[in-house]
């Protein structure tokens, strides 16, 4: 491994909790280069909801390849945009009813979220957004002004400002009424509030700390703009696709925001690709006022259609991964229940989960612990509390109780 610390920067950090070199991938599974197998629950972070080299995936991409499909358009029209356009409406849109405009603002996460905040800021004529306490949005400057996390911000080198952080779900445990802060800041002309274009917020914060907002909690969000006329932008690059249950982590709260910015899993197969959803009368962009190199990036058109056709086209997957997240509620619950002394707590939905700790301390000691046994995890939160889990929506049963079993171990070896 000698030549990633010669030449790799030190800015690299996963590499440092697991020190193998992997070599290949399958399903729920990553294989270093002597073949020892590790039990992926990361995931990509969120990037690999059906799995690594997912087999029908595979073949879509690979048929692609060989016949010389377009891989680089920037934003031509390609016949693998057409299919994804049209998937994507058939299968996500109009079952929810949702009318959006689709913007490809470039590869990754970060760039959906540049892009919403730019078109907020220029359909309102205001600067100021809402964020809230705990948030990750992205690493560029516009994604980490309205990021919480001070490390994150600490490297941006340049005050990041034009964003007001308010308290998310629970922030003060219940013992505050939900948004008193906000709403008094609003309709108080003496607050030094700067009138807002847009609030951001996630439906369950993943980097935060799997910190899960409640279903009435997002309702009132939704609400408040509408009375205030504060555009909502839905931030469900890790959430999204599937990962809390439903394709949208927002869909149970039964609202619609105006802006949804998607990424990660949403080409299917690991490939960079996001999306801007925007409402039709936002879609004020001159041609051109915001694009970028890699907004049209082929293979991933072609892996996320077939991933839509595959396993959007009913619910058996929204109702596996809700049953899945149960079982693994239940277990972390258990563990909660067995280390009363410990002060740990179970959260999350759908297959977003996680125990947090009394200090990063412990929960990385935990994540080190299953590593060891053949399990990739990885810590989250401010202080990195929280031990989190975000499987391959795929996983079949056997892995699940096989992961459950490992993190039970590990636990017990760091708190034991």
């Amino acid at each position: 491994m000698s030549i990633f610390e010669e030449l790799e920067s030190e800015v690299r950090s996963y590499s440092r909790g697991w020190p193998v070199v992997f070599d290949r991938a399958q399903g729920s599974y990553l294989y270093d280069e002597d073949g020892k197998a590790y039990l992926d629950f990361f995931a990509g972070a969120g990037a690999l909801n059906y799995g690594h080299n997912n087999p029908a995936l595979k073949r879509a991409l690979i048929d692609y390849i060989a016949r010389d499909g377009v891989t680089h358009a920037l934003d031509m029209f390609t016949v693998a945009k057409r299919d994804f356009l049209q998937t994507f409406k058939e299968k996500i849109l109009q079952p929810r009813d949702l009318d959006y405009k689709v913007v490809f603002p470039g590869p990754g996460g970060a760039n959906a979220v540049e892009a919403a905040l730019k078109l907020a800021r220029k359909v309102t004529g205001k600067e100021s957004v809402i964020n809230f306490t705990n948030a990750f949005h992205g690493m560029t400057l516009g994604a980490l002004s309205v990021t919480g996390n001070s490390m994150k911000r600490g490297g941006a080198g340049v005050p990041l400002v034009h964003a007001t952080p308010m308290p998310y779900d629970n922030y003060f445990d219940g013992s505050i009424p939900d948004f008193l802060y906000f709403e008094k800041l609003l309709e108080d002309s003496g607050s030094g509030l700067n009138e807002p274009a847009a609030v951001i917020v996630e439906g369950v914060q993943g980097e935060g700390g799997i910190n899960a907002a409640r279903i009435e909690w997002l309702k009132a969000l939704d609400d408040l703009c509408k009375k205030h006329g504060i555009l909502l932008i839905l931030d469900d690059v890790q959430m999204g696709c599937g990962r809390t249950g439903p394709f949208f982590s927002f869909e149970d709260a039964g609202i619609k925001p105006d802006i949804v910015c998607l990424s990660k899993s949403i080409g299917g197969y690991g490939i960079p690709m996001a999306l801007t959803l925007i409402r039709p009368d936002l879609d004020v962009w001159e041609p051109g006022e915001h694009n970028g190199t890699f907004r049209g990036i082929s293979p991933a058109f072609v892996t996320a259609t077939e991933a839509l056709r595959v396993y959007w086209s009913d619910d058996e997957l929204e109702k596996s991964t809700k049953a899945k997240g149960e079982r693994i509620a239940a277990a972390f619950q258990g563990i909660v229940e067995a280390y009363p002394d410990a002060n740990l707590f179970a959260k999350g939905r759908g297959l977003a989960r996680g125990i947090e700790f009394a200090n990063g301390d412990l929960a990385g000691k935990v994540c080190a612990a299953a590593f060891e046994r053949g399990l990739l995890m990885e810590t989250s939160g401010p202080d990195g509390e929280v031990m989190k889990v975000l499987p391959p929506l795929t996983l079949t049963e056997d892995e699940l109780t096989k992961g459950l079993s490992i993190i039970d171990e590990a636990v017990a070896t760091v708190l034991s």
